[in-house]
């Protein structure tokens, strides 16, 4: 297939972005964001979630945030897919030294990515099957995930 790189300027674009992004990923799903907003709690959301989670037993979310204090309370649904699929979601909290990192993206089977250009702004770039552009955002994750710890548990004890 072709590249596609679509521009977005609003909330509404860059949530169906995401969820649109969501629905794409046969394998491994990267999520990096400022905390987990309550769109992460909608049951489409979950629902495309937990349909990626069921597709293949070996597949991988993981999720990386600044601030992971609201999640329980924001996103019982969140909670509710990592205690059904411990194995296969991780959600860390960046240590202090990575908090400076403002622009929140996603990214799918390392060919595709949304990429927010900054937390507080709804400006973004939806881009689907083109590796060579995910590929830094790839690379970003990984530094991400080494700049965090495990955050949130499947159970109250983090067993």
């Amino acid at each position: 297939m072709d590249p596609h790189h679509e521009k977005l300027s609003g909330n509404v674009e860059y949530e169906a972005a995401l969820d649109r992004l969501l629905a794409r990923p046969q394998r491994k799903l990267c999520l990096f964001e400022r905390e987990l907003g309550k769109g992460f709690n909608s049951a489409a959301r979950a629902e495309l979630l937990r349909s990626f989670l069921l597709r293949d037993r070996a597949n991988r979310l993981q999720v990386v945030v600044h601030d992971a204090s609201g999640i329980a309370r924001d996103c019982p649904r969140m909670i509710t897919l990592l205690r059904r699929f411990p194995h296969a979601i991780a959600i860390h909290e960046t240590q202090p030294h990575a908090k400076g990192v403002y622009d929140p993206f996603a990214v799918a089977d390392e060919r595709d990515h949304l990429h927010r250009f900054h937390y507080d702004d709804a400006r973004a770039l939806l881009v689907l099957d083109d590796p060579q552009a995910t590929l830094g955002f790839v690379e970003r994750f990984a530094e991400l995930w080494a700049a965090s710890e495990p955050a949130v548990f499947a159970t109250t004890l983090g067993l």
